[in-house]
């Protein structure tokens, strides 16, 4: 994948048929990356199937980049259970991808849907092993709130949660 192919990424919204593609790339980035086991695909596959079952389309949203017919990365919304609080979900890019501001456009335009469909604070949760992520929500006005150690997917983790006011 060239820069220019990045560069000219568009942003769409999700279709049912990125379903498959983001539990893949999930499962297995983070299976060679992180040392995940299959539990964490299976997380995926949930929150998928629970977006695709309920999702609400006025207050919640996925975005899947793409470049030459091919997927890149996504983000979604979704409404988090507390009144105001929206959960951002599902934030990958391929390793392909990195490092060219694909990144900042989708998280710029989930920041952008969660300001105009009234939420007033955006949590995300993720791990202190995800530090471009981590840099890039604190660039842009994020505050960890909470960090512990734990053990998820068959590692020990530091596991985080990231919010910013909106």
């Amino acid at each position: 994948m060239t820069s220019a192919a990045t560069d000219t990424a568009i942003l769409r919204e999700f279709r049912t048929g990125d379903a498959g593609w983001l539990i893949e790339q999930h499962a297995l980035l983070y299976a060679r990356d992180e040392g995940f086991d299959a539990s964490f695909g299976a997380l995926v596959a949930e929150i998928l199937a629970d977006f695709l079952r309920s999702h609400e389309p006025a207050t919640e949203r996925g975005w899947i980049a793409e470049a030459a017919g091919l997927r890149l990365g996504s983000i979604f919304c979704v409404q988090s259970g507390e009144p105001g609080v929206a959960k951002l979900r599902l934030f990958l890019l391929i390793p392909e991808a990195r490092g060219r501001g694909l990144g900042q456009r989708l998280l710029d335009d989930c920041l952008g849907f969660a300001r105009a469909v009234g939420y007033r604070r955006l949590k995300v949760w993720t791990y202190e092993s995800h530090r471009a992520a981590c840099a890039l929500y604190a660039r842009n006005g994020f505050a960890c709130t909470a960090s512990a150690p734990v053990r998820s997917f068959g590692v020990d983790l530091v596991e985080q949660t990231w919010e910013i006011a909106l």
